[in-house]
């Protein structure tokens, strides 16, 4: 059994890809800043029953508190959406430079926390590994 088996790890896995993805998207956004008639691109908001399902799993999520187990995301699998901001300049382009600060750092805020709780998902695999009153 690997770690991807375990459902709250390939989760997390699958949520940093997706915000891994959509930094990748956001610099892209920000380096054709002055690009005209650009219109900038997202990603649709994260679901874990999306992941699952494009992920080919197979798996239905019938409940919102349900976990599909075994989801992963699959390079191909995100596809961005164009999404213009709040205005566009006169030569067309629609890249607003405080909307996409703004979407990288909740970005960077999403990936910091999956990494957290991947780590602490490892520190109790590692603690629940040891036997009975043994530590690390």
């Amino acid at each position: 059994m690997g770690l991807d088996d375990i459902p709250l790890l390939s989760m997390l896995k699958s949520k940093m890809s997706y915000v891994n993805a959509r930094q990748q998207i956001i610099a892209q956004n920000v380096a054709n800043a002055d690009t005209p008639n650009y219109t900038p691109q997202d990603l649709k908001p994260f679901s874990f029953a999306a992941m699952a399902k494009a992920s080919g799993s197979g798996l239905l999520v019938n409940e919102p508190g349900q976990m599909p187990i075994g989801a992963s995301v699959k390079t191909g699998a995100l596809k961005p959406v164009d999404t213009p901001d709040t205005e566009a300049r006169v030569d067309g382009n629609q890249v607003v430079l405080e909307d996409q600060m703004n979407k990288l750092v909740q970005s960077r805020i999403d990936y910091e926390t999956a990494v957290d709780f991947y780590q602490q998902s490892m520190n109790m695999i590692t603690t629940a590994s040891h036997a009975p009153g043994k530590s690390a």
